[in-house]
């Protein structure tokens, strides 16, 4: 099932590819704006709210990876990176950069389909329950599990949509440890199409989630390793 009503943002030096994309898209029910590279696309999240970025990697000037890490400093907008390049070691690189998810090109018009659906579906809905969420406490960040959203104070601690994924993970079993495997397989539940989430993609997820969370990442207090185990989360 489609997403309809999605706005989504697609980023590319290409006026053909980004044409065609916003046009594909729009015929499959979201709403799509386009934007021709870093730039515009940071005037364009100045003045709009969007649900997904579509995002090419490979643009003159300013590239996309550059770009990913500067929206993921402010905004937890889900972000879909788009490149030539198909490695392993690339696909990494994006998601350390902030990227949900990576798909090489030439794809499949259904596939990117397939994978924005996949990404909007494990964003948190929003709850209107008026009474009080239950709340996950470590240290100065508290979780709301209701909401599925991570405060630190009165600022909320922007997630991707992966994080926010584990999260909902770890917050189903404080205390109990948890496999990679297992991991991997509750992460790749809602995912339709493309590559599955491999291990290494979830040990650089949670090293991504440790900074968010622990005074020292280094050193975790609240996402722990459980040696030969997998990984733990042990609220306060």
């Amino acid at each position: 099932m489609i997403d309809i009503g999605a706005h989504l943002l697609i980023v590319d030096d290409d006026e053909r590819i980004r044409s065609l994309l916003q046009k594909f898209l729009i015929r499959n029910g979201f709403m799509a704006s386009g934007a021709r590279d870093a730039g515009h696309a940071r005037k364009l999240l100045e003045g709009l709210s969007f649900d997904l970025i579509v995002l090419d990697v490979m643009m003159p000037g300013e590239d996309g990876l550059s770009l990913c890490r500067d929206i993921r400093t402010r905004a937890m907008t889900p972000i879909l990176l788009l490149t030539a390049k198909g490695e392993s070691g690339d696909r990494i690189e994006g998601l350390e950069a902030g990227a949900d998810d990576y798909l090489a090109k030439p794809f499949e018009p259904k596939e990117l389909l397939l994978r924005i659906n996949a990404i909007l579906r494990r964003i948190p809905a929003p709850q209107d329950d008026p009474m009080a969420p239950q709340v996950l406490h470590l240290g100065p960040i508290r979780y709301d599990i209701e909401r599925g959203e991570m405060w630190q104070g009165q600022t909320i601690v922007r997630l991707t949509a992966t994080e926010a994924a584990l999260m909902r993970i770890f917050a189903e079993q404080p205390g109990a440890s948890i496999s990679r495997l297992d991991l991997v397989r509750l992460l790749n539940r809602d995912k339709v199409g493309g590559d599955p989430v491999q291990e290494r993609a979830v040990d650089v997820q949670i090293t991504r989630l440790r900074r968010k969370i622990e005074a020292n990442p280094k050193q975790p207090r609240y996402l722990q390793t459980v040696r030969g185990a997998g990984y733990m989360l042990a609220p306060d």
